[in-house]
């Protein structure tokens, strides 16, 4: 998928290709001039924002898919932010605990089972409940599964429902995790430190942040949102209001995302 964005020399629109790593070096086809675009923006949002355009392009399976990879990312973003807020209050260095968090996760990186787990327990030890959310008929799996294992073909409506259900939860954990999201915001930063440090003299760098579907600095819930606390019931799964909401709000933004065309 690409994203169109403005050279800095000549202010031409150029199409960029979204990265895994969310930095892009792009040279303008028009001046020649290079520069370096990095999108403030993790991985479960763009793909939450693609599985969105795809649904109002009327492509339903492929928006499932989409939605399913954005939940278990977002379940990454979970652990990653809650071990690094915990080694900031235990007064760690943040590259050391960094360092050690990505060695862990490289034993579970190719294992989904293995990853919800790790979100179970940083659940229960960062809230101090257990995680309601893990069923299958809480995440939708039996859904999830008939589409990208069996080649169900869902309706449209199907896919709404699915889709509202994960934007809930992704929302929900998002205004629990509050401020703790900032510790997996500052492990991009330092990765776009790193590759900022290593440009080339004359290379420009230029910072973006796309509109998407959850909220500004992706702390999540509207303003005045207040995290869940113990023993308190948890907000709606399922909140398909919340969702028609943010995609009538926020769903026009997502034409940043354009299919490659020829010419």
């Amino acid at each position: 998928m690409f994203f169109p964005t403005p050279c800095p020399a000549c202010a031409r629109e150029v199409r960029v290709e979204f990265a895994d790593s969310a930095v892009h070096d792009v040279t303008c086809p028009r001046c020649g001039t290079r520069f370096c675009v990095f999108v403030r923006k993790h991985k479960f949002e763009v793909l939450f924002d693609l599985g969105t355009k795809a649904l109002m392009d009327g492509y339903a399976r492929e928006a499932v898919a989409s939605f399913a990879a954005a939940l278990e990312r977002f379940f990454e973003f979970y652990v990653r932010a809650y071990a690094l807020e915990r080694a900031a209050g235990a007064e760690e260095d943040f590259g050391a605990a960094l360092a050690i968090l990505e060695d862990t996760w490289r034993h579970v990186a190719s294992q989904s089972e293995r990853q919800l787990g790790m979100m179970a327990l940083a659940y229960l030890l960062r809230e101090g409940r257990a995680p309601d959310f893990l069923t299958p008929k809480a995440l939708g799996t039996d859904f999830r599964n008939r589409v990208i294992h069996r080649g169900y073909l869902p309706r449209r409506e199907e896919v709404d429902a699915y889709a509202a259900r994960v934007f809930a939860l992704i929302d929900r954990l998002l205004t629990e995790l509050g401020e703790g999201a900032a510790h997996a915001e500052l492990a991009q930063e330092e990765a776009f430190a790193a590759h900022l440090a290593a440009l080339p003299a004359g290379v420009t760098a230029v910072f973006e942040e796309h509109p998407g579907m959850f909220r500004a600095r992706r702390f999540g819930g509207p303003p005045g949102d207040k995290a869940v606390p113990p023993g308190k019931a948890a907000v709606p799964l399922n909140d398909a209001q919340a969702f028609a909401r943010a995609l009538a709000e926020r769903g026009p933004g997502l034409d940043v995302f354009k299919r490659q065309r020829s010419g």
